[in-house]
Protein backbone atom coordinates (compact mmCIF):
# COMPACT_ATOMS: atom_id res chain seq x y z
CA UNK A 1 0.00 0.00 0.00
CA UNK A 2 1.33 3.41 -0.89
CA UNK A 3 1.43 6.41 1.41
CA UNK A 4 -1.63 8.04 -0.15
CA UNK A 5 -3.75 4.94 0.45
CA UNK A 6 -2.37 4.52 3.98
CA UNK A 7 -3.27 8.14 4.81
CA UNK A 8 -6.82 7.66 3.49
CA UNK A 9 -7.14 4.42 5.50
CA UNK A 10 -6.16 6.30 8.67
CA UNK A 11 -8.68 9.06 8.01
CA UNK A 12 -11.42 6.53 7.20
CA UNK A 13 -10.60 4.51 10.34
CA UNK A 14 -11.84 7.52 12.34
CA UNK A 15 -15.32 7.17 10.82
CA UNK A 16 -15.32 3.43 11.54
CA UNK A 17 -14.33 4.05 15.17
CA UNK A 18 -17.16 6.53 15.67
CA UNK A 19 -19.89 4.56 13.92
CA UNK A 20 -19.01 1.29 15.67
CA UNK A 21 -18.26 3.05 19.00
CA UNK A 22 -14.89 1.28 19.03
CA UNK A 23 -13.15 3.98 21.03
CA UNK A 24 -9.90 1.97 21.27
CA UNK A 25 -9.61 2.17 17.47
CA UNK A 26 -8.87 5.89 17.88
CA UNK A 27 -5.40 4.79 19.09
CA UNK A 28 -4.75 3.89 15.45
CA UNK A 29 -6.07 7.25 14.20
CA UNK A 30 -4.48 9.98 16.34
CA UNK A 31 -1.07 10.66 17.84
CA UNK A 32 -1.03 10.77 21.64
CA UNK A 33 -0.59 14.56 21.55
CA UNK A 34 -3.01 15.23 18.68
CA UNK A 35 -4.84 18.54 18.48
CA UNK A 36 -8.48 18.91 17.43
CA UNK A 37 -10.66 21.84 16.49
CA UNK A 38 -14.29 20.82 16.08
CA UNK A 39 -15.75 24.30 16.38
CA UNK A 40 -15.60 24.64 20.16
CA UNK A 41 -12.62 25.02 22.43
CA UNK A 42 -9.50 23.44 20.86
CA UNK A 43 -8.56 20.06 22.32
CA UNK A 44 -5.10 18.59 22.90
CA UNK A 45 -4.25 14.95 23.41
CA UNK A 46 -5.76 11.64 22.36
CA UNK A 47 -7.64 11.21 25.63
CA UNK A 48 -9.29 14.62 25.30
CA UNK A 49 -10.33 13.79 21.73
CA UNK A 50 -11.60 10.35 22.76
CA UNK A 51 -13.58 11.98 25.60
CA UNK A 52 -15.21 14.39 23.17
CA UNK A 53 -16.23 11.55 20.84
CA UNK A 54 -17.57 9.41 23.68
CA UNK A 55 -19.42 12.33 25.23
CA UNK A 56 -20.93 13.45 21.94
CA UNK A 57 -21.93 10.06 20.56
CA UNK A 58 -22.25 7.96 23.72
CA UNK A 59 -25.95 8.67 24.16
CA UNK A 60 -26.72 9.14 20.49
CA UNK A 61 -28.46 6.54 18.36
CA UNK A 62 -26.99 5.18 15.14
CA UNK A 63 -24.53 7.33 13.24
CA UNK A 64 -23.00 7.23 9.79
CA UNK A 65 -19.95 9.28 8.91
CA UNK A 66 -19.38 9.27 5.15
CA UNK A 67 -16.02 10.58 3.94
CA UNK A 68 -15.04 11.27 0.35
CA UNK A 69 -13.16 13.38 -2.14
CA UNK A 70 -9.89 12.86 -0.26
CA UNK A 71 -7.15 15.24 -1.36
CA UNK A 72 -3.82 13.98 -0.07
CA UNK A 73 -0.35 15.56 -0.21
CA UNK A 74 2.56 13.52 1.16
CA UNK A 75 5.92 15.14 1.91
CA UNK A 76 8.30 12.59 3.42
CA UNK A 77 7.03 11.72 6.90
CA UNK A 78 4.25 14.30 6.95
CA UNK A 79 1.03 14.54 4.99
CA UNK A 80 -2.05 16.67 4.61
CA UNK A 81 -5.48 15.31 3.83
CA UNK A 82 -8.65 17.28 3.20
CA UNK A 83 -11.89 15.37 2.73
CA UNK A 84 -15.59 16.00 2.68
CA UNK A 85 -17.77 14.61 5.47
CA UNK A 86 -21.48 13.97 5.71
CA UNK A 87 -22.38 12.77 9.18
CA UNK A 88 -25.84 11.56 10.20
CA UNK A 89 -26.80 11.15 13.87
CA UNK A 90 -30.06 9.53 14.96
CA UNK A 91 -31.61 10.41 18.28
CA UNK A 92 -32.29 7.90 21.03
CA UNK A 93 -34.02 7.93 24.41
CA UNK A 94 -35.83 11.22 24.93
CA UNK A 95 -34.47 12.41 21.57
CA UNK A 96 -35.75 9.35 19.65
CA UNK A 97 -37.17 10.34 16.29
CA UNK A 98 -34.88 13.35 16.09
CA UNK A 99 -31.78 13.64 13.97
CA UNK A 100 -28.79 15.82 13.30
CA UNK A 101 -26.83 15.85 10.07
CA UNK A 102 -23.85 17.90 9.07
CA UNK A 103 -22.06 18.57 5.82
CA UNK A 104 -18.48 19.73 6.15
CA UNK A 105 -14.79 19.23 5.65
CA UNK A 106 -12.04 17.61 7.71
CA UNK A 107 -8.57 19.15 7.38
CA UNK A 108 -5.89 16.84 8.72
CA UNK A 109 -2.14 16.99 9.25
CA UNK A 110 -0.63 13.54 9.63
CA UNK A 111 2.76 12.16 10.63
CA UNK A 112 4.34 8.83 9.90
CA UNK A 113 4.99 6.87 13.10
CA UNK A 114 6.52 3.45 13.72
CA UNK A 115 2.91 2.14 13.82
CA UNK A 116 1.84 3.90 10.61
CA UNK A 117 0.23 7.21 9.71
CA UNK A 118 -1.53 9.11 12.51
CA UNK A 119 -3.44 12.39 12.60
CA UNK A 120 -1.52 15.01 14.56
CA UNK A 121 -3.94 17.88 13.91
CA UNK A 122 -7.57 17.81 12.78
CA UNK A 123 -10.09 20.54 12.18
CA UNK A 124 -13.72 20.30 11.16
CA UNK A 125 -15.43 23.01 9.21
CA UNK A 126 -19.21 22.62 9.15
CA UNK A 127 -20.85 24.07 6.06
CA UNK A 128 -24.48 23.10 6.64
CA UNK A 129 -26.58 21.52 9.38
CA UNK A 130 -29.98 19.82 9.36
CA UNK A 131 -31.94 18.84 12.45
CA UNK A 132 -30.98 19.47 16.03
CA UNK A 133 -27.80 18.98 18.00
CA UNK A 134 -30.02 17.90 20.90
CA UNK A 135 -29.60 14.28 19.71
CA UNK A 136 -25.88 14.51 20.62
CA UNK A 137 -24.51 13.94 24.08
CA UNK A 138 -24.83 11.42 26.87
Amino acid sequence: MGDRDAVIDTVNRYATALDTRDWSLLDRVFTSDAEGDFGGAPLRGLEALRGLMQGTLGGCGATQHLLGNHRVEVDGDTARCVCQVRAYHAGSGSAAGGHYELFGEYRDELVRTAEGWRIARRSLRVRHEIGTRDVLGP
